[in-house]
């Protein structure tokens, strides 16, 4: 299609350059007295300017159906991108197992944290406060080591003998520590604290 709009182009030229060729032998019979000839040349001009509009016509109809041909081949591309794109969604949601996989796995998870946190309380309910203090010293000395602080035996001293005031003050303030870090974890799971 574009070779015959190039093609009808240069026939215009042709046509432009016979028109003007046509109008100076009309010119040249009318400088010898011959009204005919220049009268004949002047029709022949008339034709020819009647092709040059006929062209422009069969131009612009061209052209308008190139137009329509690029505009249909992008449609084609946009459609044939659409079709990628759904196909590509298409295995992405068949490889996820559609939404009730989805939302099995969902409620797994919540049932699989549910579980963590009863065991968590269970195990922080049950312990004693020696084991809690173990469990705490053990925790101080793996935070040492991760740390790169190299625990040194301790040179032999003598322990302060504390009073039995003082040994239930500490143990209240052991308790209160614990509670407040209970508190912390509810906190963080979003637990409603109880009274």
């Amino acid at each position: 299609m574009k070779n015959q709009r190039d093609k009808l182009r240069q026939y215009q030229k042709r046509m432009a350059v016979v028109t003007a060729r046509e109008t100076a032998i009309a010119k040249e019979w009318l400088a010898r007295g011959d009204t005919q000839r220049a009268k004949l040349a002047l029709r022949r001009k008339k034709y020819q300017e009647g092709l040059i509009s006929k062209t422009d016509a069969q131009l612009a109809q061209l052209e308008q159906l190139t137009a329509d041909v690029e505009f249909a081949l992008v449609q084609k591309d946009v459609l044939f991108g659409l079709q990628q794109g759904t196909a590509v969604l298409k295995e992405i949601h068949r490889e996820m197992g559609g939404l009730e996989h989805v939302e099995k796995l969902l409620g797994e998870s919540a049932e699989a944290r549910a579980y963590q946190e009863e065991v968590s309380e269970l195990l922080a309910n049950r312990m004693s406060n020696q084991d809690e203090d173990e469990v705490e010293d053990e925790l101080e000395a793996l935070e040492r080591a991760v740390a790169g602080v190299v625990a040194l035996p301790d040179a032999p001293v003598k322990q302060p003998e504390f009073t039995p005031a003082q040994k239930a003050q500490m143990a209240r303030d052991r308790a209160q520590r614990r509670a407040r870090e209970r508190a912390a974890e509810q906190e963080q799971r979003g637990e409603p604290m109880l009274a």
